[in-house]
């Protein structure tokens, strides 16, 4: 077996591969070192990968043209990231992923993904249950924001995401919340008052 198959371990945890699907799986992915304030993925970039995050905090972001960020996603252990409309289309990446953190990521590109998903029919399984779990957060989310009240999306939060509330600044989840930083400030008063 190879010697790094621990990042099978990582990502695929209770999945057991023989050792020919740990070979191809480990000549596949490959690990990356990212610092605090690194770009993973600039605006226009070429998408072919997503990532896994074995250690750190990143956000993927979106720049709208009057320079406002809408904080799209955040990732930590165990999370994955990309832009996804990017690495599932085709397009040009509208987001910019950058590390919070210092990070190590394990990549995968697309056509690897799907070399692994002919291969290996439970990697297939693996990935379409992730998948099927963030469209469900993804949607939650979508009518989080167009039905709560900020106090409550915030409240939402900080129950959902309690690791990342701590380890990321105001002003990166008052644009996940679609609010501004007085306005997160504001409601983090009020709920310490009452």
């Amino acid at each position: 077996m190879p010697s790094d198959n621990s990042k099978i371990k990582d990502i695929f945890k209770t999945v057991v591969f023989s050792e020919v699907e740990v070979k191809l799986i480990d000549k596949l992915f490959q690990k990356l070192t990212l610092s605090k304030g690194d770009i993973l993925i600039r605006p226009n970039d070429n998408v072919d990968s997503q990532f896994y995050i074995l250690k750190g905090c990143l956000r993927a972001f979106h720049l709208n043209l009057q320079g406002k960020e809408y904080t799209v996603q955040f990732g930590i252990k165990d999370w994955w990231i990309s832009d996804y409309i990017a690495f599932f289309t085709g397009e040009k990446a509208t987001m910019t992923v950058e590390a919070l953190e210092d990070s190590v990521l394990y990549r995968i590109k697309r056509k690897d993904k799907e070399l692994l998903y002919r291969q290996i029919p439970k990697i297939d399984r693996f990935f379409r249950i992730k998948l099927e779990r963030a469209f469900a957060a993804f949607q939650k989310r979508i009518l989080a924001d167009l039905s709560q009240p900020a106090k409550e999306r915030y409240k939402s939060f900080i129950t959902t995401y309690p690791e990342i509330s701590k380890r990321v600044k105001n002003y990166h989840i008052a644009s996940y919340l679609g609010i501004t930083t007085e306005s997160l400030s504001r409601i983090r008063k009020e709920m310490l008052t009452n």
